[in-house]
């Protein structure tokens, strides 16, 4: 099947504990170039979420919207720093005692004084945080592709609608080119008819003079090429896969051929049906460029 290098995709997961949402999108690119954008919380996930993500995807520019909602009350847990209770008593004594203060310290006080208490986070559960994470990103990835493949699917029928359009271009071309040498002929004949009044024509020369206008306008090699690109590109449409750049490449090879053609046209109706050729080409160029 053909993938289109446009997709999006979007997923939500969530248990007693947590939720995660996760949404992709995309655009063509040459290469595949994914952006994260995701709470720092995860960012350790970082290089697990990129190897994931290259299960379902090979080329473009994908940008990854993660977001994460904690449900647990727990998360933090009240610790007391004995040690420094200890120096603070310690100091406290000794201002009382070198002062003649009255030492009215009571537990209360010593607690608010700074770290002595201290709210302090729970270790994560990475592997229960991951499991959580994984699920949505992979519920968001076969969203993704779905929508690429859909997308594929359109490209794939247009293409084909105009390939097949550029093979009937090809085969007034190649239809068309014995015409306009018998044409030459018969024009060059009767310009030397005409000069010449009733004198013999030099058929040798004549033959010579088509021969020679033949090689300048021939465009066999030209339309062989071009047929045998077009069908190349059909069966790989047909194949599937990741295609796009090899069919980039045979896009510019049918775009060469095309002016190559153009060049060496002597007839307007072969220059109408070029120029047509080489639009057509063009917008499968353009269309190419969006497939992965």
């Amino acid at each position: 099947m053909i993938k289109s290098m446009t997709g999006f995709g979007r997923c939500e997961y969530a248990d007693e504990a947590r939720r995660f949402t996760v949404e992709m999108k995309a655009v063509n690119h040459r290469y595949l170039d994914v952006n994260i954008k995701m709470p720092k919380k995860l960012n350790f996930f970082e290089s697990s979420i990129r190897s994931l993500l290259k299960e379902y995807m090979e080329r473009g520019k994908v940008d990854i919207f993660i977001s994460y909602e904690d449900f647990t009350e727990n998360n933090f847990a009240l610790k007391y720093n004995e040690d420094i209770a200890a120096q603070y008593l310690t100091h406290l004594n000794s201002m009382a005692e070198k002062f003649g203060l009255e030492n009215d310290i009571r537990v209360s006080t010593l607690s608010r004084y700074p770290e002595v208490f201290t709210m302090e986070e729970q270790g994560i559960d990475e592997e229960a945080l991951w499991a959580g994470l994984e699920k949505a990103l992979r519920g968001a990835a076969e969203q993704f592709v779905e929508s690429r493949i859909k997308e594929g699917e359109h490209l794939k029928k247009d293409l084909c609608e105009k390939l097949n359009g550029m093979l009937s271009y090809v085969d007034f071309i190649e239809e068309r080119s014995p015409v306009i040498m018998r044409d030459y002929r018969e024009r060059l004949e009767a310009k030397v008819t005409e000069l010449l009044g009733d004198k013999q024509l030099d058929d040798a020369r004549i033959a010579t003079e088509v021969t020679i206008f033949a090689d300048k306008i021939c465009v066999d090699e030209e339309t062989v090429r071009l047929r045998s690109h077009i069908k190349s590109t059909l069966e790989a449409l047909e194949e599937g896969g990741s295609v796009g750049r090899k069919l980039d490449f045979i896009a510019q090879e049918m775009n060469r051929e095309a002016n190559t053609i153009l060049s060496k046209a002597n007839d307007l109706e072969i220059s109408d049906t070029g120029i047509s050729l080489k639009t057509d080409i063009e917008k499968v160029r353009e269309q190419i460029q969006n497939i992965e």
